[in-house]
């Protein structure tokens, strides 16, 4: 995805097909990941970039040991 926003819409379009065809553990997936990037959004208004699964990961579990960040 180009940006944020794109992946947003996508994530919609995904629920609504999943939702179509019965498959709840698809509707699940892109669920929790709307949330995340709906969230990430919000938490970051002036950043238009897609964010990685990491970067959603983070931006819910900042303490978890795969986000921390050593300054040497």
């Amino acid at each position: 995805m180009k940006s944020i926003d794109e992946h947003i819409q996508k994530d919609k379009t995904e629920i609504e097909a999943a939702k179509a065809a019965g498959d709840d553990a698809k509707l699940r997936h892109f669920e929790k990941e709307l949330n995340s990037l709906e969230e990430y959004k919000e938490h970051h208004p002036g950043d238009n970039h897609d964010p990685t699964s990491l970067e959603l990961h983070c931006e819910a579990n900042p303490d978890a040991d795969e986000c921390r960040v050593y300054d040497d």
